[in-house]
């Protein structure tokens, strides 16, 4: 049986969208059926036209499908995404995971590998703090954590978080060695899901 791979995530200026593409790619790379969807955006538009990065991604993200419930008890496997907040996910995708209570009650969720990635403005802006405070989820999902680990160069070339790809923002654009990092956490999820699948 292959892969059956749920990449969501929330997004505000486009860096995790482009993490979350990356992620989307790997995983299809390695023979699974991929889902990228994105949760629905919260915020008012006031904060939104206050961040002409964060207006422009909402406009040009319209064709990515919003994540269902359907989403996650159709796959076997999670990548889950969050710019950070103060060293923890988003209020968007945070609002999304409480709505998850049904599932999780039905052990719909349970025994399925799951990977998380992120972004911080800063290196050290709580990429780390924010992928260990998605993987508190995972636990009581009693979800498969599927961290890349250092188990690949790619992983060193984009930085070396063993907890999830991350990208600093103040660098810029994700750079490629971050997308290539991305696509083989990706593809390990992929891989580790349809052997358990198998």
């Amino acid at each position: 049986m292959s892969a059956k791979v749920a990449v969501i995530y929330y997004s505000s200026t486009g860096n995790v969208h482009a993490l979350a593409k990356a992620v989307a790619e790997g995983a299809e790379k390695a023979g699974a059926e991929v889902r990228l969807r994105r949760v629905p955006e919260l915020a008012p538009d006031a904060a939104i036209d206050s961040n002409p990065a964060w207006r422009r991604h909402v406009e040009d993200t319209q064709d990515v499908e919003v994540a269902t419930l359907d989403d996650l008890a159709w796959a076997n496997a999670y990548a889950i995404g969050s710019p950070t907040r103060y060293g923890n996910i988003s209020g968007q995708l945070k609002q999304f995971l409480d709505t998850t209570g049904g599932l999780w009650q039905q052990g719909v969720l349970a025994d399925k590998p799951a990977t998380g990635f992120t972004s911080a403005h800063n290196a050290h802006g709580g990429n780390e703090s924010t992928l260990l405070a998605l993987y508190n989820t995972f636990h009581h999902w009693g979800s498969i954590i599927v961290a890349p680990g250092f188990t690949d160069p790619a992983v060193f070339e984009a930085g070396g978080n063993p907890y999830g790809t991350s990208h600093p923002a103040s660098s810029g654009e994700v750079s490629e060695a971050t997308l290539t990092a991305a696509r083989y956490q990706g593809g390990r999820l992929a891989t580790i899901a349809a052997r358990l699948a198998g």
